[in-house]
């Protein structure tokens, strides 16, 4: 028998086994597979006419049927990486890619968000404590106007009954040396409202777990000094009326204008130390800690001061939300241009019927074998993935620098108006330049996975931005050719982010070294790990002038 007639036999065989498995399948499997072409033809036509839609689809999935093992129909499926033109032939409208799943939309819509419901008590719990505070700011700053508008209003009138109109008259007599402590006040209450709406009424940047242990401190002092002087001036004003209505002691509104200047002046020294606490003490850097993201493991390192460890977390997002590049998840496998067949491509038959034992061990003998060259050569697939990817990547950057600056040259401003209604306004100038840079920007976008954070109508409003500012080509490209800030992703400009912070200490306490907490935020997880910084101990060295001088050795094989 020759090898056509083989080549023949086998491919009716196998022809005659998928239609019997077919057969077998029923209607169902045909309708099935009819709606499911029929819904990727549709999807295919709407990509046809979106030409800028950049979903991405970054895997496909195959199923092939095997039946070389003892006749047996088996499903084999296999997840095949796509090349760098996937793009051009497919475009998912969901943000899935298998046809019959549903959206994330749809998903989401089954699993309400948490935010939401705990938005009332998380805007409680961050608007309390300013109010509280600012009420309380507000006490301690009238409590001086008070206790000198109070013996004008009468308040005390019942205590001073039996005073005569000369006494009532020198109660409250002001002076000039009375005026000049009223005009010292006067100062002193206008210092210290602007010095408590610079510290204590501005937004709070964070609602922590727990409380602020030296704002709690400050307002406790506050709390304290108003209800002492409070206590005294009553007490003192009361029996200091009787007194001088008995004719033992004279009460004069001079004292009464002294006391609030007192009271004004504890509480600006409480403001004093408010800011020694709250705003100096942590400046100077004691220890520096190392800010590790997982899953992608991009670092940093920071000096940092005295703070709690509360306060730090704070500090670190901060820093993580304005110094952190963007964090794509698409990107934790790179995208390969060819997808490479690592299994074997020759098929085995066994035309006589004999030796399938041995047939079969030694093809799974050598699957083995190829498992462990696969295995010992993965390394350096991942070398040569990331090598080419960073070829690619370089190839797409020079590509769309290249159309961005050649359709810059394009649109020209105008500085007077040339009549005919030729003349466009920014946004009509980008929508006439787009197209330009359109495939070039798509193609770059799609191998970098960033297509889900870019729209159209944010890519043409950034660039009649650009248009309207004259910006260079650069310019217009930065925010698709940089990856930072964290901020810089529109997804990540909210109102409000919630993380969760672990520690295996208290949350007030301060840092120390070896203190380890961690920041979770859904799949993203900041690991901070804080060290002390050594002490610096600087000698001085003298060098004497006179041996700064230089001697030239010469041989036989220099240069010179």
């Amino acid at each position: 028998m020759d090898t056509e007639s083989i080549r023949s036999m086998s491919e009716y065989s196998s022809k005659s086994k998928y239609k019997s498995h077919t057969l077998k399948s029923g209607g169902n499997h045909r309708s099935n597979s009819y709606k499911n072409n029929t819904r990727t033809a549709r999807k295919y036509s709407d990509s046809l006419n979106n030409p800028y839609e950049t979903t991405m689809a970054p895997y496909q999935t195959t199923v092939m049927l095997d039946d070389t093992r003892d006749g047996q129909d088996v499903v084999e499926v296999q997840i095949l990486p796509q090349d760098e033109n996937w793009g051009e032939n497919t475009t998912a409208i969901t943000g899935n890619t298998s046809v019959q799943s549903g959206s994330m939309e749809e998903m989401g819509a089954l699993w309400p968000d948490t935010e939401q419901k705990s938005a009332f008590p998380i805007l409680c719990h961050r608007y309390i404590a300013t109010t509280l505070t600012g009420l309380l700011s507000l006490v301690a700053f009238l409590s001086p106007l008070a206790m000198l508008v109070l013996p004008k209003l009468g308040v005390f009138s019942p205590a001073a009954t039996n005073l005569s109109p000369q006494q009532r008259e020198t109660l409250l007599n002001c002076g000039a040396e009375c005026k000049g402590v009223l005009v010292s006040l006067a100062f002193k209450m206008f210092l210290l409202a602007v010095a408590s709406w610079a510290i204590f009424l501005r937004p709070v940047k964070a609602t922590m777990p727990r409380i602020h242990v030296f704002r709690a401190i400050v307002l406790a002092l506050v709390s304290i000094c108003c209800g002492i002087f409070w206590l005294f001036y009553v007490v003192q004003v009361t029996e200091g009326v009787r007194a001088t209505a008995t004719g033992e002691d004279l009460l004069e509104y001079r004292a009464l204008v002294s006391y609030s200047s007192s009271l004004c002046d504890c509480l600006l020294c409480i403001h004093y130390v408010a800011i020694v606490l709250m705003e100096i003490r942590h400046l100077q850097p004691v220890f520096y800690i190392k800010v590790v993201r997982s899953p992608d493991g991009e670092s940093r390192s920071y000096p940092i001061g005295q703070l709690s460890i509360q306060r730090a977390a704070v500090w670190v997002l901060e820093r993580y939300y304005t110094e952190f590049s963007i964090y794509n998840p698409y990107l934790e496998r790179l995208p390969v241009s060819k997808s490479k067949k690592n299994a074997s491509s020759f098929k085995f038959y066994d035309i006589e019927g004999i030796g399938s034992n041995t047939l079969q061990m030694s093809q799974s003998r050598g699957t083995m074998n190829g498992h462990a060259r696969r295995r010992d050569s993965s390394h350096n697939e991942r070398f040569y993935e990331e090598h080419d990817y960073e070829r690619r990547v370089k190839k797409r950057r020079a590509r769309l620098l290249t159309a961005a600056e050649e359709a810059f040259t394009h649109v020209k401003r105008s500085h007077h108006d040339p009549g005919g209604g030729s003349a466009m306004d920014p946004y009509e100038a980008a929508q006439a330049v787009f197209p330009t840079i359109a495939r070039s920007l798509q193609k770059y976008l799609r191998v970098t996975r960033q297509q889900p954070r870019h729209t159209v109508e944010s890519i043409l409003s950034h660039l009649a931005l650009c248009l309207t500012h004259d910006a260079s080509p650069k310019a217009f490209l930065e925010p698709y050719l940089s990856a930072s800030p964290v901020l810089q992703n529109e997804k990540e400009q909210k109102s409000l982010q919630s993380w969760s912070l672990i520690c295996n200490e208290l949350l007030t306490r301060a840092l120390k070294d070896g203190t380890v907490f961690q920041l979770r935020q859904n799949d993203l997880s900041l690991l901070c790990t804080v060290h002390k910084l050594p002490h610096f101990s600087i000698i001085e060295e003298v060098i004497n002038p006179k041996s700064n001088r230089f001697v030239l050795k010469l041989n036989s094989e220099t240069s010179v």
